[in-house]
């Protein structure tokens, strides 16, 4: 409480991401807090299938290697962490914080642990009328095939946590920006129903979420976009005031850009209706914000707003949906697209033959077709990769489809290379509202 100014880093904007950029933010960012954000819609629901398979993992598996890379700066300059890498097994990840923390000999201290966003018992048990978003189905239709549901909890749930001592705070699923909202009700003792700055505080955390997109990752375009020194990328970070507006910027001297382009770019990703960007927190209103050059790298945000929240909270509902069978060939020189046209043609009427014909599927030539449809191109290419993907109710159906491609080594036009295949179950992901009260959140204190 009775801060002036809050600088919030964003450590990561998906599971897999890189590493080095938030090494440099916990290094040189002079932070007070270091999110990072990692779970997007089915990631959770794929983590709950590792949990069934082996009760000790479920949360994400770049935790160790992140929180080696930053732990030990943070913990030395007062920095906090807070990530939703807890996944499917938020008490498993607290647990392993404190594992790498003793492996790196830091002094003993605690992990706050956020549970409560996995609702599916409740669902299975109260919610199976509910109809799924975007949808003609309820979760009554998916029942028999659902591995996870999962709330997105809000920055309220995760105040506990931060009232706690704890350095590092772990969850599973809650909506993107309120990690970044949560420090910033927090220090400022914002007010849970003051509307206008929860709003703003949204904004701040949907401009950060994504990191790098924000410094021109996702953004570049040579000649048209060009962003200096993209192999040398830095993550962004936000100078919050207790108003809520805030200047973005990234560490001095790291590649990238932070220009009004990049953000007024990340603030239209993934919003539907900017005057109503639904949150747990409050209905952020983003119609009225404004970007203005700050100087080099630094870019001001104000005008967003809110008002109050629903009484819904959004589940991801993790699925099962049957099995991709895919597999890829290629073809060279003089020919080349026709004799992948006529793997194609065999593929499909070999899988026609076998009584598969009437599956989803994709036939493409990667580089002729394969985004833009067909007619796409009528170029004569030096090289085409053949690549079909299937889905199957069975995993059987889905390996003889890939084995259909790899056989166009011996079976098919000459000339082919460089065959692959694969066969994935689908974990799919729908939607649905739930009344707020269902979810239980709960803080978790975790000393070793």
């Amino acid at each position: 409480m009775g801060k002036k100014l809050l600088r919030i880093g964003a450590g990561a904007g998906y599971a897999g991401d890189r590493i080095p950029p938030a090494e440099e933010l916990a290094r040189e960012g002079r932070l007070d807090y270091l999110v990072f954000e990692c779970l997007a819609e089915r990631t959770i629901a794929l983590a709950q299938l590792e949990r069934m398979k082996n009760p000790s993992l479920g949360f994400d598996p770049l935790l160790s290697e992140r929180l080696r890379a930053v732990l030990a700066p943070c913990l030395a300059q007062g920095v906090r962490i807070l990530s939703n890498m807890g996944a499917a097994h938020p008490l498993a990840a607290g647990q392993q914080a404190l594992a790498v923390a003793e492996e790196l000999g830091l002094a003993p201290f605690p992990v706050a642990v956020l549970t409560g966003d996995d609702v599916l018992a409740v669902l299975l048990e109260r919610g199976l009328d509910l109809p799924l978003i975007d949808s003609p189905e309820r979760l009554a239709d998916l029942k028999d095939r659902v591995v996870s549901a999962n709330a997105y909890l809000g920055a309220e749930a995760l105040l506990p946590a931060l009232a706690t001592p704890a350095p590092v705070i772990l969850s599973g699923r809650v909506a993107d920006p309120a990690l970044f909202l949560a420090p910033l009700v927090h220090e400022f003792g914002w007010a849970l129903d003051d509307w206008p700055r929860l709003g703003r505080g949204v904004a701040v955390g949907h401009l950060l979420e994504c990191a790098a997109q924000v410094t021109g990752g996702y953004f570049a375009d040579p000649g048209v976009k060009d962003v200096p020194e993209l192999a040398r990328l830095g993550f962004p970070l936000a100078e919050v005031e207790a108003s809520g507006a805030a200047v973005i910027t990234k560490v001095a001297g790291s590649g990238g850009r932070v220009s009004v382009a990049t953000c007024t770019e990340q603030l239209l990703y993934e919003l539907e209706d900017p005057q109503r960007y639904l949150q747990p927190d409050v209905v952020a209103d983003f119609s009225q914000v404004q970007f203005e050059a700050d100087g080099t790298d630094r870019v001001r945000v104000h005008g967003a707003s809110g008002s109050a929240r629903t009484g819904s909270l959004k589940v991801t509902v993790g699925y099962r949906d049957g099995f991709i069978g895919e597999g890829q060939i290629s073809y060279a020189g003089p020919g080349a697209r026709a004799r992948g046209e006529l793997a194609l043609a065999l593929v499909r009427e070999r899988l026609k033959a076998a009584g598969l014909g009437g599956l989803e599927m994709r036939l493409d030539l990667i580089g002729v077709n394969a985004i833009l449809g067909p007619g796409a191109s009528a170029c004569e290419p030096d090289e085409v990769r053949v690549r079909v993907a299937v889905r199957a109710p069975t995993q059987r159906e889905a390996l003889l489809v890939a084995n259909e491609v790899e056989a166009l080594y011996l079976n098919g036009p000459a000339g082919g290379g460089g065959a692959t295949k694969s066969v994935r179950e689908v974990v799919a992901a729908a939607s649905l509202l739930m009344p707020r009260d269902w979810a239980r959140p709960q803080v978790h204190l975790l000393e070793r």
